[in-house]
């Protein structure tokens, strides 16, 4: 049996999507002014971030791993980030 590459490991997960409450939120002045939101861009492994014409940063809450690795790129006060409440987010079904 072939080994699974990481994105089809990740086509595994499952997502509870929670529409009613948003666990990210990008603060755009913070992010502009200090390039933020170019290193979320880069560096998210789930491009749940991605860079408008006019330089806002959107997001795709839905897709998150809940990695914190945006916490880590981010400067302070760009990035309102909370795990989703109980039984939403992703949930994991390959190790």
């Amino acid at each position: 049996m072939k080994p699974l590459s990481v994105p089809e490991r990740l086509a595994k997960n499952r997502f509870n999507l929670d529409e009613q409450e948003c666990h990210i939120e990008v603060n755009q002045e913070i992010a502009k002014a200090t390039g933020t939101g170019r290193a979320l861009v880069a560096c998210c492994p789930a491009h749940v971030y991605s860079e408008e014409a006019d330089g806002t940063i959107s997001v795709e809450y839905a897709a998150c791993l809940e990695c914190g690795t945006c916490l880590a790129v981010a400067a302070p006060g760009a990035l309102k980030w909370h795990y989703p409440r109980g039984g939403f987010g992703v949930q994991f079904r390959e190790g």
